[in-house]
């Protein structure tokens, strides 16, 4: 029989070389953790000799605790009638939330935004808002779409659209898809299987997060036949975790159809609305960039963020990490992060291993006043435009209109991702609200659609548009590029 511990009990192990806490009713010993914990050891140390379980649930997938604790940790029981019981005022207590609106009542993405922000805490809303430094680029993402104007023609019979193409040679039903975005249990319950249940009827993509708040196996559970999935990588230092993992996607192929490598953030960058509330309150010292005397071997910024990125490995290249993950897995790969021409052309030469590339700034998160992806995919019209026939590319960030899809689409795009949208979906009404964001998505990218005088996604095109005033901003050196062979330098 278990041992039973009272709450007194565990509040004395509450020191480094000491430390207890308790979790989902059980106590465990976490001492030996402290050092290898991804968020540091202060982090654990705050929530020492009590409760985590509020802290520690949305962002930890079942089963961490296992993985990563030998089985004697787990000394017995907690008995909850000794736990404290919430405080009914003080300052860590948030405002009452109203309820959620009826979902069809919204109807833009800001306005799903707007109703999150009052539902979620302000933990998670820190985490998903934040971007890096000044959100310069975080900002611009959005923006660079207003500067973009539509074309739209007449006298054309626009009583069909058809919204379905393929990506890597599957069908789906919109060109636009769920980019990775972690911890999506910070927002609602349902995390990211509720993303995928709320996007299942519209035929859509998913990129599961590496550092989703749920397993893989959990997120895809009841998805429909043929709805696609692809699995974000980070590779680790530690590279037998990362090859565990694809072993386990690998596992998993009737569902997931892709390895998402993302190389926007191999360090995170300094988010500081994230760093002001982190994983256990605002009353937690910054650990940007700015090293803390406890902090000195940490990377970038603090937050959610910071403990996420830990382990993180820095040192990839061509040369190295591409033949490494041909070792451990075979399905496609797609590359995240790509931000400027001339690595757009590098991708291209690794085809067909490498069968797509997402051109991302990473929300902004990363390095602010990074290009904007519409930026890079206008660079590699002008100076390597075979790449869009190569390889497919796909493309994320600021979107917030179905117009804004359609505009990336026209400039040469396969698909268009949304990552805080989903979350904001997710935080105002759980798979309901993932539902109506992209039901608000779809409806606007069918508008668009029929009144530019376009049929199919295929029809769109750069005469649908005029991208000169974006056109003046891009940039304009040295093409940088030796094409040999199959690679033509381009008639501009």
């Amino acid at each position: 029989m278990a041992k039973i511990f009272d709450a007194a009990d565990i509040a004395s192990h509450n020191k480094p070389d000491d430390c207890w806490v308790a979790l989902y009713g059980d106590v465990w010993d976490v001492t030996e953790f402290l050092p290898s914990h991804p968020g540091g050891s202060s982090i654990i140390l705050r929530l020492a000799g009590r409760d985590a379980t509020e802290e520690y649930d949305p962002i930890h997938p079942p089963g961490t605790l296992e993985a990563n604790l030998k089985p004697e940790a787990k000394l017995g029981q907690v008995d909850p009638a000794t736990l404290p019981k919430p405080s009914a005022d003080g300052a860590e207590k948030e405002q009452e939330k109203e309820g959620p609106p009826n979902m069809q009542s919204l109807l833009n993405l800001d306005e799903i935004e707007e109703v999150a922000t009052k539902q979620i805490s302000k933990k998670c809303w820190s985490y998903y808002y934040s971007a890096g430094d000044d959100l310069i680029s975080k900002n611009f993402n959005s923006q660079v779409y207003k500067q973009i104007l539509l074309r739209p023609r007449v006298f054309v019979d626009c009583t069909r659209c058809d919204t379905s193409t393929t990506l890597l040679g599957h069908r789906v039903g919109l060109p636009l898809y769920v980019s990775p975005a972690a911890m999506a249990r910070l927002a609602h319950p349902d995390g990211e299987h509720g993303i995928a249940q709320g996007i299942s009827q519209f035929g859509a993509m998913q990129i599961i997060s590496n550092n989703a708040s749920m397993t893989p196996e959990q997120i895809v559970e009841g998805s429909l036949p043929g709805q696609i999935f692809g699995w974000q990588l980070y590779v680790q230092n530690d590279r037998k975790k990362s090859e565990d993992m694809l072993q386990r996607i690998n596992k998993m192929s009737d569902k997931f159809k892709f390895i998402c490598l993302t190389l926007d953030a191999p360090v995170p960058g300094k988010r500081e609305h994230d760093e002001r509330f982190s994983a256990v309150g605002a009353s937690l010292p910054v650990s940007s960039g700015v090293k803390t005397s406890e902090e000195s071997q940490r990377p970038g910024g603090g937050g959610v963020g910071q403990q996420l990125f830990w382990g993180t490995a820095a040192d990839l290249t061509w040369k190295n990490t591409l033949p490494w993950l041909a070792k451990h897995t075979s399905m496609p790969i797609v590359l995240k992060g790509i931000q400027t021409h001339e690595d757009a052309y590098l991708a291209a030469q690794y085809a067909p291993q490498v069968k797509a590339i997402i051109l991302s700034n990473h929300g902004g998160r990363a390095l602010d006043t990074a290009p904007p992806a519409v930026h890079t995919l206008l660079e590699i019209r002008k100076y390597c435009p075979e790449v869009l026939s190569r390889i497919e590319v796909w493309v994320d960030g600021g979107i917030k209109r179905g117009t804004d899809v359609v505009k990336a689409l026209c400039l040469g795009a396969k698909a268009v991702g949304v990552g805080r949208a989903a979350l904001f979906g997710l935080g105002a009404g759980g798979t309901e609200g993932v539902q109506r964001t992209f039901e608000i998505l779809e409806a606007e990218i069918k508008t668009c659609m029929r009144l530019l005088g376009a049929e199919k996604v295929s029809d769109l095109s750069p005469n649908h548009i005029n991208s000169r005033m974006v056109e003046r901003d891009i940039y304009d050196g040295s093409a940088g590029l030796e094409k040999l062979g199959l690679w033509v330098k381009a008639n501009l």
